[in-house]
């Protein structure tokens, strides 16, 4: 068990990603790269994960970058927040 008084929170994982797709109500598509060395080739490779994003406003677009943190489960597929548009797409 904690002792009680022990008021330390989880953190929360944030990551930053590119919007690929917004044609649904409050949820976009967010794709997340990073750089990983092969195990055997040594080489450096990207990986990137597609997640989807609770925009309550509506208000990023297709090549935004957004910051986004992770939250409850909002639906089956959805469990990251929108936290801020970082830059908006030319």
């Amino acid at each position: 068990m904690a002792p009680q008084g022990d008021t330390a929170k989880a953190v929360k994982a944030t990551k930053v990603g590119t919007v690929v797709k917004a044609a649904m109500n409050k949820t976009v598509t967010v794709k997340v790269d990073r750089l990983v060395q092969h195990r055997s080739y040594k080489k450096i490779v990207r990986r990137s994960n597609k997640l989807l994003v609770h925009d309550e406003r509506g208000e990023a677009g297709i090549g935004d970058v957004v910051r986004i943190v992770e939250c409850r489960p909002l639906s089956k597929q959805k469990h990251w927040r929108l936290l801020e548009i970082v830059s908006k797409a030319k």
